[in-house]
């Protein structure tokens, strides 16, 4: 009797002791994988954080470009300096290795763009702006129905009583109002009623929300240009007029795009009246930095002051 017992005495404490080695292998190993996890997730911060200093670079370099060309135009003393894909920076810049890691860089003029605020000036629909933003939607193939609820989206007060425009959004999951003024940045698109992350993609290169003071004619797109007018959307050969002749000399001032051949007057004179421009005064510096598979996108708009210094009007990270 006695030896059975110390025999299930035995067989317990043995059990006990694999029990017991059972759970330290766990904890050991647990450890283990919550070790290497947080290591691979402090290196993988740490290359976040060397790509958005690799950004910020390409944002700086940016910076000094447009601030170079300012001089160099300012010391030519040229009576009309203009802006034109000509220019040192609007040209494509190829990658730069940096530090183990790489700097991209893209700049555009916001100039080129149609200013999508326009369509709506001391709290009034303007119609003009509004056909040439419909005209633009129809170049790109996009529905044009949706230009209105950006205009009810900015125009003050627009809908905002029972069964108006703030309840459909009101409606939603979640809610939210709409802005009802000006649009900040052209991400509020993404916001207004049918859009959606294509159609954004699709019509945000072309539309800006900066105030400048005309689409400038050196930089525009074909699309834009086909948008300002509807004998230019009805007439490619006349964009094609345009680009060609902006490729061989830019534009000093409005009247060389006047005096083209083939516009006519009745054209010229809508043209004029579009405020067309031949320069640029707010300009997106786009920096991408790539670190050890991590990468960072800073893009970021500025105003040029006449000495060439930026001020910052939008900074967005992605």
């Amino acid at each position: 009797m006695v030896a059975q017992l110390r025999k299930k005495e035995r067989g317990v404490a043995l059990l006990a002791v694999l029990l017991g080695i059972a759970l330290m292998t766990l904890v050991v190993m647990d450890f283990a994988m919550t070790s290497g996890l947080g290591f691979v997730s402090a290196a993988n911060q740490a290359n976040e954080m060397r790509a958005g200093y690799l950004a910020r670079s390409g944002i700086n370099v940016g910076l000094g470009l447009l601030a170079a060309d300012a001089r160099t135009k300012a010391q030519a003393q040229a009576s009309t300096p203009v802006e034109a894909l000509t220019d040192a920076w609007a040209t494509p810049f190829p990658p730069i290795p940096l530090e183990g890691g790489t700097v991209t860089l893209s700049i555009v003029d916001e100039a080129r763009k149609i200013n999508i605020n326009s369509m709506v000036q001391n709290n009034v629909p303007q119609p003009l702006a509004i056909q040439r933003v419909q005209r633009l939607f129809t170049v790109l193939d996009v529905n044009v129905q949706l230009v209105q609820g950006i205009v009810d989206w900015i125009t003050p007060n627009s809908g905002a009583g029972p069964g108006g425009t703030g309840d459909f959004y009101m409606g939603l999951k979640p809610p939210y109002q709409p802005r009802f003024s000006a649009m900040p940045t052209i991400a509020d698109l993404q916001m207004v009623e049918g859009f959606n992350e294509a159609i954004f993609n699709r019509v945000s290169p072309f539309l800006t929300v900066m105030p400048e003071p005309g689409v400038n004619a050196n930089t525009a797109s074909p699309q834009v240009l086909a948008a300002l007018e509807p004998q230019l959307m009805e007439d490619e050969k006349l964009v094609q007029e345009i680009v060609e002749a902006r490729t061989i000399r830019p534009f000093t001032n409005t009247t060389d795009i006047m005096n083209l051949p083939d516009l006519g007057e009745t054209l010229s004179q809508a043209l004029s009246k579009d405020n067309v421009a031949v320069r640029s005064t707010f300009f997106t510096v786009t920096g991408t930095g790539t670190f050890a598979g991590s990468r960072k996108i800073i893009t970021a708009t500025f105003h040029r002051e006449a000495n060439g210094i930026g001020t910052m009007a939008a900074w967005h990270e992605d």
